[in-house]
């Protein structure tokens, strides 16, 4: 077994294979990575023990006598379709392979063999199950209230989900802090949707977009000929907010002048419009947010004290992206299917080399870049799965870039070579091809360098 707790399975996979010594082979090499394997002589047998137990995955032969590997896919489909089916056959056409597709197949398998093959295609498999099934998990936990928009398992999101539940009976000022990008206004429509104000509109807006004059005419809206071409009264987002939540982000650029007057809303909740001499009562719930340092900004005076305590009555901080990269999976599976109809392609997940560096990857825009990159990738992609070559160019490169030298004590330069191509083997989950773009060398210098180190398969 690999690292992993001796008690704890890999994943279930069943082998269908009615060549004795193959099917021993598979069993050795799937039991050795932590998965716990059942074998299948043929495919009767196999729709027997389908019926009676649940698998993750299933490995089997396509041509076999009675029934074939065609019937059980479809079987193992019909009696749970969450399972992924891996077709094995040394007689591969055309007309088979989009048969086996069309019938929910993960993948389809040519023989021989390669076991590096295997591993990599049975542990994708695994993975995009259990994706599925925490996709599931975390949309049914949350699935009140906009909670199920909040994608994520890692203990940093639970502890969110968990802040949001427990100030849903309450009106009180939300401040959410967090660097760009790790979703601030997903979390205050969140906090709206499971409030009391539900029913109420939700206003956002952007205090950083605006100079002061057209910030105030936004927030507070106009009175009639309160200046040249206000030929009628306008009201403003405070104003059209009520009964709601005002969502007020960047607060942190707000003007002092402007923050001045943001504390009379806060504190006596009414607004006056620009070129207005009566002030009008608003029913609002704000929830503000800002990248910036607030207790910095205060300490040189560039943001009013009163104003922050009084935004500040439940803080909020949203973790980057570096904070909680064990959700980047799911995050990433989450953007594939909500951008499909974008794309106008239907993708089944990444391989285990993309995902690895989307895993590492240090992401200086967060939850929005991972976003923006899956769906470049998903674009580009010409296969089943968005793959390393379908990653921004200076993404790959960072992942070459981060093999480490500083380990001790000195090596010689035969033993760097050798890590660092076991290294950026590992890093594309052993696919030569891939490993040999990213090394600058060909296939065949790269084959010829392992054999030389003995570190082919």
């Amino acid at each position: 077994m690999n690292d992993r707790d001796a008690h704890e399975s890999a994943g279930r996979v069943l082998v269908v294979e009615d060549e004795s010594v193959a099917r021993k082979m598979l069993t050795r090499i799937l039991t050795r990575d932590g998965y716990e394997v059942s074998e299948a002589s043929g495919g009767e047998q196999a729709v027997r023990t389908l019926g009676m137990q649940r698998f993750d995955v299933v490995l089997t032969d396509l041509v076999m006598q009675g029934v074939d590997g065609l019937r059980v896919l479809r079987e193992a489909r019909r009696l749970d379709d969450g399972v992924e089916v891996i077709l094995m056959t040394g007689h591969a056409t055309v007309d088979t392979a989009i048969e086996a597709m069309k019938g929910g197949a993960f993948h389809y398998l040519q023989k021989p063999l390669r076991p590096d093959e295997v591993r990599s295609l049975v542990r994708q498999a695994c993975e995009k199950k259990r994706l599925r099934a925490r996709l599931q998990a975390f949309e049914q936990e949350g699935g009140r209230g906009g909670l199920q928009r909040i994608v994520g398992t890692s203990a940093a999101m639970k502890a969110i989900r968990e802040q949001i539940e427990q100030i849903r009976a309450s009106d009180s000022n939300v401040l959410i802090t967090g660097e760009s990008g790790t979703g601030k206004e997903l979390v205050a429509r969140a906090i709206h949707a499971t409030s009391r104000r539900s029913k109420g509109k939700f206003v956002a807006f952007n205090c950083a977009s605006f100079a002061d004059e057209l910030l105030a005419n936004e927030l507070f809206g106009h009175e009639r000929e309160a200046f040249t071409g206000a030929s009628s009264v306008r009201a403003g987002l405070l104003e059209s907010g009520d009964g709601g939540t005002v969502f007020l982000d960047e607060v942190g650029d707000m003007t002092p002048a402007m923050q001045a007057k943001m504390l009379r809303v806060v504190q006596e909740r009414e607004i006056l419009r620009v070129g207005g001499t009566r002030p009008l009562p608003v029913d609002i719930r704000i929830i503000s947010a800002t990248n910036k340092d607030l207790p910095r900004l205060i300490g040189l005076k560039l943001f009013r004290e009163d104003l922050f305590f009084r935004l500040n009555v439940i803080p909020l901080r949203m973790p980057p992206l570096s904070e909680r990269r064990e959700d980047i999976p799911l995050l990433a599976m989450h953007f594939l299917r909500r951008l499909e109809p974008t794309v106008g392609k239907h993708l089944e997940g990444f391989t285990d080399a993309a995902l690895g560096m989307l895993i590492d990857y240090h992401y200086p825009g967060n939850v929005r870049e991972l976003e923006n990159i899956v769906e470049r990738a998903a674009t580009l992609a010409v296969g089943e799965r968005i793959d390393v070559a379908n990653l921004p160019p200076d993404m790959t490169a960072m992942e070459v870039r981060a093999f480490r030298f500083d380990t001790e004590p000195i090596r010689t330069l035969e033993q760097v070579e050798r890590d660092y191509i076991q290294w950026v083997l590992n890093r594309v989950g052993h696919n030569k091809t891939q490993a040999a773009r990213l090394l600058g060398i060909d296939r065949v210098s790269l084959y010829r360098k392992l054999r030389k180190e003995q570190l082919l398969d």
